[in-house]
């Protein structure tokens, strides 16, 4: 996909979570990320001396991938927030310079509520699931 992430979502790093969007349906997003300790300042201190990146970091990340995905579809307009986490599963973890592969399945798309399950992959070895509720936020208070 060529339209850079910036321009789909609002985060910015150190907290921009998803480097491309390699396809998207109304169904499924697919994207990807590759977490670098050098580059990112935020991760430096987390888990100092195992080379590991936090299990909810990357539940950020794949939540940064859906809402990419959604944007790009064009079914929604605005700022989303994640709002619930509905269900998360980890399963390995993963360490810097791995890219990790989310396959993001949309299961409910309006205009105010995004409802997403997905998967992260690294080498085709499950790592992660997760299902989550993203909700339309009013930035005009703000």
């Amino acid at each position: 996909m060529s339209k850079a992430i910036e321009d789909l979502i609002p985060h910015r790093a150190p907290f921009l979570f998803v480097e491309e969007i390699l396809s998207i349906s109304n169904e499924e997003i697919v994207g990807v990320m590759t977490f670098n300790d050098k580059d990112n300042a935020l991760l430096k201190g987390s888990f100092p001396g195992f080379d590991f990146i936090p299990g909810t970091i990357i539940l950020e990340s794949m939540a940064q991938c859906g809402g990419a995905g959604v944007r790009l579809l064009g079914v929604a307009e605005g700022v989303f927030a994640l709002a619930h986490i509905e269900t998360a599963q980890f399963y390995k973890g993963v360490h810097y310079n791995e890219q990790i592969k989310y396959v993001i399945k949309n299961v409910r798309l309006s205009a105010k509520m995004v409802k997403q399950e997905g998967r992260a992959y690294v080498n085709d070895e499950l790592i992660l699931e997760a299902a989550w509720l993203s909700i339309k936020i009013d930035t005009s208070a703000m």
